[in-house]
C-alpha cells in the first residue's frame, strides 16, 4: 500500500513546495485546504484533497487520519493574540494525538528553543512542545528568514523605489533560504524513516540588506533607495502600512530579537540550502 503524506497550506510558499517535492518523488499527497475546492483547483496534481480549518479538530483529525507524515505549519491569525493561537495550537496537538498520525514535521525557526522575547516564534516554540507530547514523531524544521520576504516590500520598491528595513544596520550577513528548499527539506523529512524526534537546522547563504536591494533592484530594472528604519518608529511605521496594531507590537518583538541576535540556529542536525537570492527574485517580481 502506498504511503499518503497530508500537507497543510499547500496554497502557501512551503506547503505548495513541499507537496510539490513529494510529487515529483512519486509520493502521495493530500493536500489540506480550509476552503473547499482550493487545494483541488490550485494543485491540480495532488493525489487528494481534505477540507479542514486548523482550529477545527474534529475535520484536522479526519483530514489526518490514515496518512504515514503529516506537514503543519502555524498561521499567524488575527486577533494576533497569545489566546487565539493557544487555542490554535491546542486543536492542532489534539487533531494529531486522536488522528494516530504517526510523524510530524513542522515548519518552525531559528529562535524556537527560546520562551519569550522573540515576538510570534514563541508561539512556534509553544507549538513544537505541545506536538512532541502527542506521541507522534515529531520533526521541527527551523528556518532563517525566507528569501520571499522582499515580497513584503515590493509595493514600496515599485511604487516609491524604496526598500524599507526595519533593523539597526543594513551591512549585516543575514541567513536567508529560498522556500523551495524547506519544502525539499520538509518532504526528505517526511520520507526518511527515523525513530525519535529531532530539531533540523536549515542554514542558507547569507546577504545583507543591502545586498538584497541592490538584487531586487536588478530584479525590477529600476534603482532603489535602501531606508533604515529607527526602533523607535517601527510600530507607527508598520501600523501606518496597514498592520493591525496587536501584529504590530509582535512583529517589533521579533525584528528587536532578530537585530539582537537572540535568534540563533540550533538543534539537532543543520542541512545546508543552496539556492541564491536571485533565483528567488527573478520568480518574485515575476509575479
Amino acid at each position: 500500500m502506498t504511503e499518503t503524506y497530508a500537507i497543510t497550506g499547500v496554497t502557501g510558499h512551503v506547503g505548495g513546495a513541499t507537496a510539490r517535492a513529494l510529487i515529483t518523488a512519486g509520493r502521495q499527497v493530500r493536500a489540506i485546504s480550509r476552503r473547499p475546492g482550493t487545494a483541488v483547483t490550485k494543485g491540480r496534481n495532488w493525489t487528494e484533497s481534505a477540507q479542514a480549518d486548523l482550529a477545527d479538530t474534529a475535520a484536522l483529525t479526519r483530514a489526518l487520519y490514515g496518512c504515514a507524515g503529516a506537514f503543519l505549519l502555524l498561521p499567524t491569525v488575527p486577533p494576533f493574540t497569545a489566546e487565539a493561537h493557544r487555542d490554535l495550537i491546542t486543536s492542532m496537538a489534539a487533531a494529531v494525538e486522536a488522528s494516530g498520525v504517526p510523524h510530524v514535521v513542522m515548519l518552525s525557526s531559528w529562535g524556537a528553543d527560546l520562551a519569550e522575547g522573540t515576538g510570534p516564534i514563541r508561539w512556534l516554540h509553544d507549538l513544537e512542545n505541545r506536538l512532541r507530547a502527542t506521541g507522534a514523531r515529531l520533526t521541527a524544521i527551523r528556518s532563517p528568514h525566507f528569501q520571499e520576504k522582499v515580497e513584503t516590500v515590493l509595493d514600496a520598491a515599485i511604487g516609491a523605489g524604496v526598500y524599507p528595513v526595519f533593523a539597526d544596520e543594513t551591512d549585516k550577513p543575514i541567513p536567508m533560504v529560498a522556500t523551495r528548499d524547506i519544502g525539499e527539506a520538509v518532504a526528505q523529512a517526511l520520507t526518511t524513516k527515523e525513530d525519535k524526534s529531532e530539531v533540523v537546522v536549515l542554514d542558507a547563504p547569507t546577504y545583507t540588506e543591502s545586498q538584497v536591494a541592490e538584487a531586487l533592484a536588478t530584479a525590477l530594472g529600476k534603482p532603489l533607495t535602501t531606508i533604515t528604519i529607527p526602533r523607535e518608529a517601527w510600530h507607527d511605521t508598520l501600523t501606518t502600512g496597514g498592520i493591525p496594531s496587536q501584529l504590530a507590537t509582535e512583529l517589533v518583538a521579533l525584528y528587536a530579537a532578530d537585530a539582537d541576535g537572540r535568534l540563533q540556529p540550533r538543534g539537532d542536525r543543520t542541512i545546508t540550502c543552496t539556492t541564491p537570492i536571485e533565483e528567488t527574485l527573478e520568480v518574485v517580481t515575476r509575479g
